[in-house]
């Protein structure tokens, strides 16, 4: 799908006013002055299956640790870990630090949400109305008022209200994976074994839907600062980027690795810059979405295994390798 350049610029001059970059994880994403492609990587304490980090209001990096039902901190400073022990069988997928630094796990391995306060390390378990629904990402309003969330197993959408604790789900399927918000404050959720992305009304509780090519398997999203949406195929090894007012796909890009690389995580910075990894070949790829280049940064330990990847407020993007126990810096 090649997009016709009047298009692209269509869709950036009838959008409302920037939105900040990221994907919706509570620190707003910025960018980076030059790129040198520099990458560094740190070993975790508990390499068991560390997952998902977030950058905190203090620069610092936080990650959940499922299988070690662990919540772990990187200080970039001083170069160190601290970790938190978690509620027997919580053990978090997805996670996200609020404005005032609160800490917000899904708990997939008990059907819950879980709100941990770093300062006291005090830990609160909310439980979902589908206890076996397999929480799994998480993505917060930029007023700190709303979580949602997916329930892959369970098929659900899931909002829960900061301040009161309470939760409602929304029925869907597809084993709902990756979730962002439009500039007009609707859900988007990859229906990942549907081949299509999910789209939720707030306000009204209905659902729509926009399908994808058959075996595009799409797997995690961010909003750019333009307002459209970039997606990641991970069966084609593709980025799409969607027009999520014309619901529509807008632009395709294929990756260096082939077919068979694997695009997993996305993310995008303040300035429009965006990010993806290929699972299977070890590598992050930048676009410049306005040129078009790609540019492929290789992961200096092999068999990292990203699932999500952030980019913190001077623009630096950190992931973490699920497989190979490291938290890396791509600047």
């Amino acid at each position: 799908m090649n997009t016709p350049l009047i298009l692209v610029l269509a869709l950036a001059l009838a959008s409302p006013p920037a939105l900040a970059g990221g994907s919706h994880y509570g620190t707003a994403a910025g960018a980076a002055a030059a790129f040198a492609g520099q990458v560094s990587e740190w070993p975790v304490p508990t390499p068991a299956f560390a997952r998902d980090p977030a950058v905190a209001p203090d620069g610092s990096v936080f990650i959940a640790v499922m299988v070690g039902n662990k919540v772990a901190r990187f200080d970039p400073a001083s170069q160190t870990f601290e970790e938190w022990d978690l509620p027997p069988e919580h053990h978090p997928h997805g996670l996200l630090v609020d404005r005032q630094g609160i800490v917000w796990t899904t708990g997939n391995g008990n059907g819950s949400i879980g709100r941990l306060d770093p300062a006291t390390g005090a830990m609160r378990e909310l439980p979902t109305p589908t206890r076996d629904g397999g929480p799994h990402t998480l993505v917060i309003s930029d007023d700190g008022s709303t979580i949602w969330f997916t329930l892959q197993s369970g098929n659900r959408i899931g909002r829960l209200d900061t301040a009161s604790g309470r939760i409602i789900e929304y029925p869907t399927s597809g084993g709902p994976y990756g979730l962002t918000f439009d500039r007009r404050g609707r859900v988007w959720f990859c229906r990942m074994n549907d081949d299509r992305l999910g789209i939720l009304d707030p306000a009204t509780g209905k659902l729509a839907e926009l399908a994808l090519p058959e075996g595009s398997r799409p797997r995690r999203m961010a909003t750019a600062p333009d307002g459209s949406l970039w997606v990641t195929l991970y069966g084609h090894n593709k980025l799409v980027q969607v027009d999520p007012d014309a619901r529509r796909v807008v632009r395709e890009v294929a990756l260096p690795a082939g077919a068979a690389g694997g695009a997993y995580a996305v993310t995008v910075d303040g300035a429009g810059t965006v990010w993806v990894n290929e699972i299977r070949s070890d590598t992050v790829v930048r676009l410049d979405p306005g040129s078009g280049a790609l540019k492929v940064v290789k992961l200096p330990t092999p068999g990292a295994g990203i699932r999500k990847m952030v980019v913190d407020a001077q623009g630096q993007l950190w992931y973490m390798g699920s497989q190979n126990g490291r938290l890396g810096r791509v600047r």
